[in-house]
């Protein structure tokens, strides 16, 4: 993701129009800081803050999932607690998570956010007999896994831009 400060004004402004978001003060510090008011706002409970946030943060998760990722904000003492915080969310109205079809070949439902709008869940087509082949399927991954590469030698090549404009101002 890539933002500028312009964008990033406009989108606190606009969390604070709607009391989502503070600015926090620190005596010491030269930049100004904030805190989101979610619980304040919504009326949450600090498991469901936790949940909501690993769920924006990471994108649909299992509960087993969950329940690791959340641990530094909010201690669940197994998945049921997980389970049932999703439960509440998920009855809230308007709901803020939905639980997914589970994939062909995963264990476990995955659970997203419904912050904003309804998720599009992407139908996985049925392999053919042509598309089985070992072959085939390497052939799938190895370009996969070269667009991967090809992505992340352009975010490279973007961080060492901004690293070097970074540098030069303390040059």
């Amino acid at each position: 993701m890539n933002l500028d400060e312009a964008v990033l004004r406009e989108a606190l402004r606009s969390l604070d129009g709607q009391s989502l978001v503070r600015s926090v003060s620190a005596a010491d510090s030269r930049v100004t800081k904030y805190e989101h008011r979610l619980q304040e706002a919504f009326n949450f409970y600090r498991h469901e803050i936790a949940v909501l946030c690993v769920l924006l943060l990471r994108g649909p998760q299992t509960p087993g999932e969950l329940r690791g990722r959340a641990e530094r904000m909010h201690h669940f003492d197994d998945l049921g607690a997980v389970q049932s915080s999703l439960q509440h969310l998920m009855k809230r109205e308007p709901p803020l998570v939905k639980v997914l079809p589970r994939q062909p070949g995963t264990k476990e439902a995955r659970y997203a956010h419904l912050l904003s709008g309804d998720v599009q869940v992407r139908e996985s087509k049925p392999v053919t007999e042509v598309e089985s082949t070992p072959a085939a399927v390497d052939g799938e991954r190895i370009a996969r896994v070269e667009a991967g590469l090809a992505g992340l030698q352009k975010e490279i090549t973007e961080l060492q831009r901004q690293f070097a404009e970074f540098r030069k101002q303390f040059e």
